[in-house]
């Protein structure tokens, strides 16, 4: 049952070609559009007034002397060029401010002590993880305090009988499930930066991976939560145990709430038994569209890969130009899937023939582990490869039904030819989680107004098509205008209602979703 610790004195779309066949925009989304922006404006009206507040160099100074009286020195930095170095994370036009200080704690009362004098002195708090978003999320605004919580690394427990692992929230993804594989014991969520990402950033942004398909997003795996609310009680969610159903979720509520309703300060995750070591199958296709039919014909036959990816033409040509991989120039698509069961092999001989009959020109089986790590070496280099085309990139991550997902790339390549830019598409095709990646020269304003042009007509294209603006890296700043005309007028009141209960002076992380 959720409990709240009463322990604390201080309690106080333009629709795209592609998606013509998806039902229209009903007649009322103006109104919906300019009740949302209504509401938007009204919220940074706030966001302003605490930001004024915070700027005062009284409150800026006794800030400082209030921070070091529950902190040790080395945890609350005030230099200028070093706080800025917290100023963003890895988003691409995202506005960052400047903080008033940034603090390190280690222990739950340290974090308890900085959200009471933040509560106190009426100051912003920004937390973050790692910084490695891709939505501003952990963009500081002016006069905050930036709450770094990668001290708190400790894995506190890991239990093979209840498949559980109690850990703080900077604790880095890698490490806890390299540290869970000694015990035969397995955490799926996966993130493309999972070597320095931290469980607090992937819990605050519900982060995704490659496995998703197969084994879900990080949501599912979350069983509890201690989170330090904006005024400095502790609160505490969710169970250890293998099911309870007491009280409203508000475990998954927090899940994906990107620091907007309190800090999380400590987890409890669900394992699994570690599986097979999976092989994986490459297969060469002439076009994106039979790449997306092999992918509904995999799944409609009922086998559940441990991943499938798909990769287009312009990500394909990008990674044979970085690493000579030698694929062949007329190569369209690239899917990748994998199989962790008891008999991979037969696995991927039956999804080899489903990609044949879709129309693969190449299908090739890995024997063993270490053909399988070189096969998904091209997936892995996406990104890097497709960074070098040009000096600035902007990662999209709309996510649409598995049936629209050769739309969404048919769409996103005449997107990219309408503004006249290079856009590569990676795709946990799995899940119908795309990644347009828009690539452009940042110094050439031209440039840059298309690139931003062209990110927002995908995300228009993504929810033309049934979608979502984003299926794991989290709204931020980048997505937000997006975010309301994803939800509606209702939607958006309702949302910034829970927002309101449990931050009524909208202290945490403010101007992010809304």
């Amino acid at each position: 049952m959720d409990d709240l610790r009463q322990d604390d004195p201080h309690q106080a779309a333009q629709t795209h070609p592609a998606a013509q066949d998806h039902p229209a925009a009903p007649a009322h989304e103006a109104t919906r559009a300019h009740e949302a922006d209504r509401a938007d404006h009204a919220s940074q009206a706030d966001q302003a007034d605490h930001t004024d507040q915070a700027h005062a160099p009284d409150v800026v100074a006794r800030l400082h002397t209030m921070l070091r009286a529950g902190l040790p020195a080395d945890a609350v930095l005030t230099d200028p060029d070093v706080t800025a170095s917290y100023s963003r994370d890895m988003a691409s036009f995202c506005a960052a401010g400047t903080p008033a200080a940034v603090v390190l704690p280690r222990t739950v009362e340290q974090v308890r002590h900085v959200m009471r004098t933040a509560t106190e002195l009426r100051v912003p708090v920004v937390p973050q993880g790692a910084r490695t978003g891709l939505s501003g999320a952990a963009n500081a605004s002016d006069g905050c305090i930036v709450l770094s919580l990668v001290k708190m690394d400790r894995i506190l427990e890991i239990s093979p009988v209840d498949r559980i692992a109690v850990v703080e929230p900077g604790v880095v993804n890698a490490v806890l499930s390299r540290a869970v594989a000694e015990h035969g014991l397995y955490y799926p969520p996966d993130p493309s930066s999972w070597e320095t990402c931290t469980i607090g950033g992937n819990i605050g942004t519900a982060s995704g991976g490659l496995c998703c398909v197969k084994y879900g997003v990080t949501a599912e795996y979350v069983l509890g939560l201690d989170v330090v609310l904006a005024d400095g009680r502790l609160l505490r969610t969710g169970r250890r145990t293998a099911k309870g159903v007491a009280g409203y979720d508000l475990t998954r509520l927090f899940v994906g709430s990107e620091g907007s309703l309190g800090i999380v300060v400590g987890a409890v995750l669900a394992l699994k038994p570690q599986p097979p070591a999976q092989l994986v199958l490459a297969a060469e296709f002439p076009s994106a569209e039979a790449a997306c039919e092999a992918v509904c014909a995999i799944m409609e036959r009922g086998h559940t890969p441990s991943l499938l990816e798909l990769m287009d033409g312009t990500t394909v040509r990008a990674v044979n130009r970085l690493a000579h991989m030698g694929l062949p120039n007329t190569t369209e698509a690239l899917l990748l899937c994998a199989f962790d069961t008891p008999d991979p092999a037969a696995d991927l001989a039956a999804v080899g023939e489903l990609c044949r009959a879709a129309g693969a020109t190449e299908v090739v089986p890995a024997d063993d582990a270490a053909e399988s790590e070189l096969l998904l070496q091209a997936r892995r280099l996406s990104l890097t490869a497709l960074e070098t085309l040009k000096t600035a990139t902007m990662i999209d991550d709309v996510c649409v039904p598995r049936t629209k997902l050769a739309a969404m790339l048919a769409g996103t390549a005449e997107i990219a030819e309408k503004y006249g830019l290079t856009i590569g598409v990676c795709a946990h095709a799995g899940d119908g989680n795309t990644h347009p990646v828009v690539c452009f020269d940042h110094a050439d304003e031209d440039e840059s107004r298309r690139a931003r042009e062209s990110f927002d007509e995908i995300m228009a294209l993504g929810l033309a098509l049934g979608g979502t603006i984003t299926g794991e890296h989290g709204v931020g700043v980048l997505k937000k205008e997006w975010l309301a005309r994803e939800l509606g007028p209702v939607g958006v009141e309702l949302q910034r209602g829970i927002k309101k209960t449990f931050d009524p002076l909208g202290l945490l992380n403010p101007g992010k979703l809304f």
